[in-house]
């Protein structure tokens, strides 16, 4: 396979896969409705929905396997749309296993570590997932399904989707409050996004045969959110402090979301592979600080632009 489709290929984890596949020498198309940070004789966009059933397939057919990333996000800030989230995650999604089928071509898709919870991104996400997962059964295609953990690094924004990461670096280095919403005490599993990248292309590339079960990608720590403030604390070298709000809608009070490392075995890839926690925090921390210094220094964004960081 040498040219290959990523749906949402413009978006956080896409442009960490795109970089991994440009790495490895492959051709990238690029299917996404936000323009992606690099195009150039290897990296072809294509600019559009997976909710456009005619161009997903046409891009489909001319490539040589897909990494499904495309959709919209969201707990609780999509706790409201419903429709809209079903329609484009769904139904989009539908459209790429349907194109794959028609096409016989081999595929990967991402779902979510809170699968089972009852916000419409998990059950939307999880949807998509039991259909490949009949797809593959009935129709012998190869959608492999790469449930992902949390994942943060460089690149990740922290709005309009609060993410763990970004919503902790930047009130630490601005010296203020981390809010953490419930209890703190949830267990969530994260994951350096260049690991997440290589587990996806992994998926679509090595021929594990593994079509009708999922992958699940994570460092398998028990960590809990109030343990990674402290540590992004700690490691900005910060005086904030934490607070405390409501949990949010969707979620579930002290959930547990962890990675089982031995669906990875067929992938050759172990939390021997993946970047060490501390680490990857440290990097993370160092890349936002950049960010900030370009966009004119800490003071240059006001509390309640925190979030609107360009990053």
């Amino acid at each position: 396979m040498n040219k290959i489709l990523v749906t949402g290929g413009a978006g956080f984890i896409g442009s960490h896969v795109v970089d991994n596949l440009l790495e490895k020498g492959k051709n990238v198309v690029i299917l996404d409705i936000k323009k992606p940070l690099i195009i150039n004789e290897c990296v072809q966009y294509e600019k559009g929905s997976i909710t456009n059933e005619h161009l997903v397939e046409e891009l489909v057919s001319e490539c040589d396997g897909i990494i499904h990333l495309g959709g919209l996000l969201g707990t609780s800030e999509t706790i409201i749309q419903a429709k809209l989230m079903s329609r484009v995650n769904i139904l989009g999604g539908l459209n790429i296993l349907d194109a794959c089928k028609t096409h016989n071509k081999r595929a990967v898709i991402i779902s979510t570590g809170n699968y089972w919870m009852f916000n419409c991104y998990a059950i939307t996400k999880r949807a998509v997932a039991k259909f490949a997962l009949m797809y593959n059964e009935e129709f012998r295609t190869k959608i492999a399904i790469v449930r992902g953990m949390n994942a943060y690094g460089p690149r990740q924004k922290a709005m309009p989707i609060r993410k763990i990461m970004p919503n902790f670096v930047i009130p630490a280095l601005k010296h203020i409050p981390l809010t953490l919403c419930g209890s703190g005490n949830q267990v969530a599993d994260l994951i350096y996004v260049k690991d997440m990248a290589e587990i996806l292309v992994r998926a679509l590339f090595m021929e594990h045969g593994v079509y009708n079960s999922v992958f699940e990608a994570g460092m398998g720590y028990d960590i809990t959110v109030k343990e990674i403030a402290e540590l992004v604390i700690k490691l900005a070298h910060s005086n904030s402090v934490i607070q405390y709000a409501n949990k949010r809608q969707g979620e579930e009070l002290d959930a547990v979301i962890k990675a089982d490392l031995r669906t990875l075995e067929p992938l050759e890839y172990s939390r021997d592979n993946m970047m060490p926690l501390e680490e990857g925090i440290k990097l993370t921390i160092n890349w936002y600080q950049m960010r900030i210094k370009e966009k004119g220094g800490l003071n240059a964004f006001r509390e309640d632009k925190i979030g609107r960081l360009r990053v």
